[in-house]
This record gives structure tokens, C-alpha cells and sequence, in this order.
């Protein structure tokens, strides 16, 4: 039998398309409930008649987030760690992925609720207006709570995620978000609580996913032989694989970190520029969220699908999988762009009436329009470093980025106030792309790829 192109060979069988669709659409459709979250936040808070709510929120939400996302390593290599063992059959490693993994997720929650009184100080480097700055504080002060809860939740994902279940994180983010809007209409347009009830939302929400999470994952360890318990009480304390997963959360831990810095710079230098750039920002990363967390759907199947190929040492599985994804991927954010074009002076007014905080986010919406093709690329590569538990190469990628692309656009194009921020934002999506799409190649090519490194 003449054999065919890994590249194209993937792409023709439409078993491979029903495959990735049954883990990349839960995926996408419970990811775009969470930015949806998000544009409920801005819509309660928005309409509650002064700017200075909607940045608090801003401020406030976006420093929480950075915590959280700062610690996101503890999704992304339990995903690849997990699809790697599910790969090659070795239920026993599972197991101790995930006591590893919760448990250090549970020590570092327990350790920002200790921190939270001078977590909430720091609000004042935000250096918004004063009024920012408190209602920032107030929703620092009750979100932090959710922490154990959130970070507890992010291995329960990933550890599904690995397994190639999307339907279990599909209704832990769904139902979370739904519960969260509902008590956010709950507490703020009812009860009144203002930026307080936003918080407090969010944190009984969490909570609620961390109890379905659990179930979720006991059902899944229930399917398991009995021999992959034997010595389980010992094996995940073991010194050596704790450190590999350190030194692999470590790396990924530094890429998040450069990635958050310059979303919370964006924000807290649009404080600067005042009340109405904030709060014209804040519509504006909602919407461009919402076609990230559509297009980490995506980013989420191949993470799996990799490393399952991984696992089972396919390279035909593995290309066929980086080449079924970015194509998907790359047609999505293709729609998104027609819709933020199309719409996207309506939907900016829907969710604020603020005159001057909707001219300023119509004056920016090309870059809007934009995000989602210079976005999508690098998105989709970092799950593919990911599913591999390539940390250090992420790492890498996303420093260059950060400090030879963001940081340098935006000093040089400073004088166009909040225009600056979105070409920075723009080419830190170019060359995080750029950079791993390079990697990506050369290794791929040299077979090394399909090597992970722990």
C-alpha cells in the first residue's frame, strides 16, 4: 500500500475530525462561558452609572487573575503529565500526577489566604484614581477566598483534560459559570452589594466547581484495576518525581509569569492614562477573551492529543494532531474577526452606556478585530509544548516576547496613549507565534518532539 502524507492523511479521515471535535467542542463552548462571566461583571457593574465601579472591577478582577493564572502551571502539566501516562497505558501514574498535583495545589491556596492581607495592599501600585483603587481593594479582599477552591479545580481539569474526558471540565465551567452570573445578578442589581457582590459570586461559584470536580474525578477513578493502588500511599511522595514536576512547573510557572505581566500592565498603565481608558480597556479584553477562551478549546485537545501520541511514541498521531488543530483553530479565529468587525460597535454598547467609555472602545476596535489571526497561532503551539511537557522551550519563547516585542512596541509608540497598549499586545501575540512555531518545527523534524522532557 503506497502510504500517504502524515500532513494530509489526518486532515481526509473524517474519524480524526469527529475525534478532535469531541474534545475540543465542550471545550470551547464551556471556555467561552467564562469570558461571558466576564462581560456580565463589566454589564452589572457597568451600568451602575460611574467608570470608576467598572475599574475597580478591572483592576480588582485583574489582579486575582494573575494570581490564579500565575499558578495555571498546575493545569497545563497535569494535562500533558496525565496524557502522557494515559498514552502508554500506566494507570498507576495517573494517580500519582494528580495527589501530586492537588496537593500542591491545596498548600498553595492555603498560602495565599495567609498572604491576602498583603496581596489586597498592593492594589495602590495599580496607580488608578483613588476611587479605582478601593473598590479594587474591597474585591481583592472576598475573592481571595476562592483560592484553595480555584487552584484545586485547575489540576481536576487538566487531570480530565489528560485523560481525554472534555465533557467533565465542560460542565465544571458551565455550571460554575452559570451559578456565578446568576448570583452576580443576585447580589449586585437585587442585593445591592455592588463590587463586594461580583466577588462574592465568584467565590461561592468556585467552591461549587471543586465539589462537582471531586465527583467528577472519582468516577473516573472508580474505572481503575485494583492493582494500580498497590503502594499508592508511598509511591507519589517519592523525591525524585516531586522534583521533576517542580522543575517542570517552575518553567511554565516563568512563562505565565511574563504572559501576566503584560496583560497587567496593560491594564494598569490604562489606569494611568484615567478612569475612562480603564474601563474602555476592560470592554475591549472581555471581548478579545472571549475569543481566547473559544480558541483554547483547541489549544485544550491538542495539549491531549499530543501527549497521548507522546505516550504512545505515534509520530503520525502527533502530526496529525498539531495539523487538525491549527487548521480548526485557524478558521474559528477567523469568524471571530468577521464578528468583532461586523458587530463590534453594538456589542460595545450593549455592554456599557457610558458615552465617553464607548467612544474610547470604538476608537480602539481595530485592534480588536485583529487579535484573534495574530492570536490563535500561539495559543495552539503552546499546546502542543505543553501535551509534550516542553516547559523550558515555552519559557523561552514567551520571554523573547515579552521583552524583545511587548515592552519595546510600547515605549515606542507610548504617545498613542491606549493604542500603544493594543500594538504591544499585537506583538506579543506575533512573536510568542513566531518564536514557537520555529521551535516547533526544528524539533519536529528532528523527531525530537515526540521525546518528552520532564
Amino acid at each position: 500500500m503506497k502510504p500517504q502524507c502524515d500532513f494530509c492523511c489526518g486532515w481526509r479521515d473524517p474519524e480524526r475530525h469527529k475525534v478532535l471535535f469531541a474534545l475540543a467542542l465542550p471545550m470551547v463552548f464551556s471556555n467561552i462561558t467564562t469570558p461571558l462571566l466576564g462581560l456580565v461583571d463589566t454589564w452589572v457593574i457597568g451600568h451602575l452609572g460611574q467608570a470608576w465601579f467598572l475599574g475597580g472591577v478591572s483592576v480588582g478582577a485583574t489582579f486575582i487573575n494573575v494570581l490564579f493564572w500565575l499558578l495555571g502551571f498546575l493545569r497545563m502539566s497535569t494535562t500533558g503529565l496525565t496524557a502522557q501516562a494515559c498514552g502508554a497505558h500506566d494507570q498507576r501514574a495517573q494517580i500519582d500526577t494528580l495527589l501530586r498535583a492537588f496537593s500542591l495545589a491545596m498548600l498553595l491556596g492555603l498560602l495565599l489566604l495567609l498572604l491576602s492581607p498583603l496581596l489586597a495592599k498592593l492594589i495602590a501600585l495599580s496607580g488608578g484614581s483613588e476611587q479605582v483603587q478601593r473598590y479594587a481593594a474591597q474585591y481583592v479582599a472576598v475573592r481571595i477566598w476562592s483560592a484553595p477552591a480555584a487552584l484545586g479545580n485547575l489540576v481536576l481539569m487538566g487531570w480530565l483534560l489528560g485523560r481525554q474526558d472534555a465533557r467533565g471540565p465542560m460542565l465544571m465551567l458551565i455550571v460554575t459559570n452559570l451559578v456565578n452570573i446568576g448570583l452576580d445578578t443576585l447580589f449586585v442589581l437585587v442585593f445591592d452589594w455592588q463590587v463586594k457582590g461580583v466577588a462574592a459570586a465568584s467565590v461561592l461559584a468556585d467552591y461549587g466547581a471543586l465539589v462537582l470536580g471531586l465527583w467528577l474525578v472519582r468516577r473516573q477513578l472508580q474505572q481503575f484495576s485494583a492493582g494500580a493502588w498497590a503502594g499508592g500511599g508511598q509511591r507519589w511522595l517519592q523525591l525524585s518525581p516531586l522534583v521533576s514536576l517542580l522543575r517542570l512547573n517552575r518553567d511554565i510557572f516563568l512563562r505565565s509569569l511574563s504572559l501576566q505581566l503584560c496583560f497587567a500592565f496593560m491594564t494598569l498603565q490604562g489606569a494611568r492614562l484615567g478612569d475612562i481608558a480603564v474601563a474602555a480597556n476592560a470592554v475591549l479584553l472581555n471581548f478579545m477573551m472571549l475569543a481566547s477562551y473559544g480558541l483554547d478549546g483547541f489549544a485544550y485537545a491538542v495539549e491531549s492529543m499530543v501527549g497521548r501520541a507522546i505516550g504512545q511514541q505515534s509520530r503520525q498521531q502527533l502530526r496529525e494532531a498539531i495539523v487538525l488543530n491549527l487548521g480548526w483553530a485557524g478558521l474559528i479565529a477567523l469568524c471571530f474577526s468577521v464578528v468583532f468587525a461586523l458587530f463590534g460597535t453594538q456589542l460595545i454598547g450593549h455592554i456599557t452606556d457610558i458615552p465617553a467609555v464607548v467612544a474610547e472602545a470604538t476608537r480602539q476596535l481595530p485592534w480588536l478585530v485583529a487579535m484573534p489571526l495574530l492570536s490563535v497561532w500561539c495559543f495552539l503551539l503552546d499546546g502542543i509544548f505543553i501535551g509534550a511537557t516542553r516547559a523550558r522551550e515555552m519559557r523561552n519563547s514567551m520571554l523573547m516576547a515579552a521583552f524583545g516585542g511587548f515592552f519595546p512596541v510600547w515605549w515606542l509608540c507610548q504617545e498613542w496613549g491606549v493604542a500603544a497598549l493594543w500594538a504591544a499586545m499585537a506583538a506579543l501575540m506575533v512573536a510568542r507565534g513566531m518564536t514557537l512555531g520555529i521551535i516547533c518545527w526544528r524539533l519536529e523534524q528532528s523527531g525530537q518532539l515526540l521525546t518528552a522532557r520532564h
